[in-house]
């Protein structure tokens, strides 16, 4: 249904203030959706956008400020009642119950029954069909979430909100733990509902994803709307950039020094293996190099970097850091080897998230700072406070709840924990991943500067440009193998496209 088409906005949201103790989340935020449209909200992370979109979900109620549906005011008591009125939400960390299966998963809180007695084939039949809508035939609705990949987790969120059949639907970084296959089933999806009558709010800092799907755009900066109504035909992206950051930024990566000739051989990956995940995997990272690792979700790249730090362990092959062979499966061997890993799911793996940034930081160098079983607080206060500073975290942070602190500002506590620690070794997994612009372009240039000073430096990224832009060398992967491995200078995403279809099909 075109946009066009409708004079009045479905939902309106006007002056909508929410404040936390010491902040003021929302400040007048001004939003309008209309029906078959898809309306980007961007910003940095901070800005609000995550706020606005639980007051719309009923999650937080509004300090001040009116809803408004198809022109009458509207009062959500709670996330039920928004989703009684047709607004449902998929969010970027998922709240799904990892003991229930898939379709109860699906169908929880508004289960298919008969007199008070669940129809478990009724609502089978109705989550295989909301799985097909989405490309994914193949989950299985009686298996418990848990089991699934996150990837597959995701799908699951959306089947969910299909089931609500609603006329608003809320996407928060819905492409973020998506492959390229993935995020071209999810636009047509979309598609398909825009169609239909839907309007879909859709958040994302991948700003290549708003001009491909986006119709019209909000932005929130502070709090506050510093950009409404603007069409994203009509858009550049350097404006958008600006109106988020309050500064021009070139999305562009730093520049890349030629490494030295006799750099030495850092890590050494030889032969590396695990069943049904990836299969003789072999590379090496010299002295100041960047080697960044391609491929769909799925090819094995996460299992490669958290076996060669031992998270999990090696079915055979072996790993040596400076000519010194690591302990196979074993964590503490390969911090003590001077390796380090920012895991793809920081908030789950990497982050104590209701200590304060400085003990994050200092985790992994506690007997630095600790006698007789005894921490001493200011020293490890002292010390991660200058590796905040080499990374340009603002001041005052350190001694924040972490959990409070935005997705960019989380991943360089990750980052400076292992600076902390003095890393030869340094393995990211998907170091980017919900991270708005402003953030990424900072994090682009510690990785650089790491590098710069002498740290070999592993990177794994679902999006090619990156691997591309920041690495010296590529490793691309495809069904659990190396398919290719070499220089990213004049290689284009169509060439690392084109190799991992090939791997898919051998």
């Amino acid at each position: 249904m075109p946009t066009d088409d409708v004079d009045v906005p479905l939902l309106q949201m006007r002056n909508v203030v929410k404040t936390f103790p010491g902040v003021k989340a929302l400040d007048g935020v001004d939003l309008d959706v209309r029906a078959g449209e898809v309306h980007c909200l961007l910003g940095q992370n901070g800005a609000g956008k995550s706020t606005l979109i639980k007051v719309l979900s009923g999650a937080y109620h509004p300090d001040s400020g009116e809803i408004r549906w198809e022109g009458e005011l509207l009062h959500l008591s709670g996330p039920q009642s928004a989703v009684a009125q047709g607004i449902a939400t998929i969010y970027q960390e998922l709240d799904l119950v990892g003991g229930l299966s898939v379709a109860e998963n699906v169908y929880l809180g508004h289960e298919q029954s008969t007199a008070g007695f669940g129809r478990r084939t009724l609502t089978t039949k109705l989550v295989r069909a909301h799985l097909l809508r989405l490309g994914h035939p193949e989950i299985d609705p009686s298996m418990e979430v848990s089991r699934l990949s996150a990837a597959q987790q995701q799908i699951v969120s959306m089947a969910r909100a299909l089931s609500y059949e609603a006329r608003v639907m809320i996407m928060d970084e819905p492409s973020a733990i998506l492959d390229p296959e993935e995020v071209a089933g999810l636009f047509r999806l979309i598609n398909e509902l825009k169609q239909s009558g839907v309007a879909i709010i859709y958040i994302s800092h991948r700003l290549e994803e708003i001009q491909r799907i986006g119709d019209r755009i909000t932005v929130l900066k502070d709090g506050v709307t510093v950009g409404s109504d603007l069409k994203v035909s009509e858009t550049p992206t350097r404006e958008l950039i600006k109106l988020m950051t309050g500064r021009s930024i070139e999305y562009a990566f730093p520049v890349r020094p030629a490494i030295p000739a006799d750099a030495s051989v850092v890590l050494e990956v030889d032969g590396l293996s695990r069943p049904h995940e990836f299969f003789d995997v072999s590379f090496t990272v010299r002295a100041g190099e960047i080697v960044g690792i391609a491929g769909l979700v799925g090819a094995g790249r996460s299992e490669v970097v958290e076996t060669v730090f031992g998270a999990r362990r090696a079915h055979r092959g072996t790993v040596r850091v400076q000519g010194r062979a690591v302990r196979n499966g074993s964590v503490v061997a390969a911090v003590r080897a001077g390796m380090g890993l920012c895991p793809e799911e920081r908030k789950a793996q990497a982050l104590l998230l209701q200590e304060p940034v400085y003990r994050n930081v200092g985790i992994a160098s506690l007997t630095r700072f600790a006698t007789a079983g005894f921490t001493h607080d200011r020293a490890e206060l002292r010390a991660a406070t200058r590796e905040l500073d080499a990374i340009q975290l603002p001041r005052g942070q350190e001694r924040r709840i972490i959990s409070g602190l935005s997705g960019g500002n989380q991943q360089k506590s990750v980052v400076a924990r292992w600076l902390l620690r003095g890393c030869k070794v340094l393995l990211l997994d998907e170091p980017t991943r919900g991270v708005d612009v402003g953030a990424r372009s900072d994090i682009y240039r510690i990785i650089r500067d790491l590098a710069i000073s002498g740290v070999a430096v592993v990177m794994v990224s679902s999006e090619i440009e990156e691997v591309l832009g920041l690495a010296d060398r590529a490793i691309v992967m495809a069904e659990g193998r190396v398919v290719h491995e070499g220089p990213t200078e004049g290689v284009t995403e169509r060439d690392v496209l084109d190799l991992i279809m090939r791997g898919d099909a051998a």
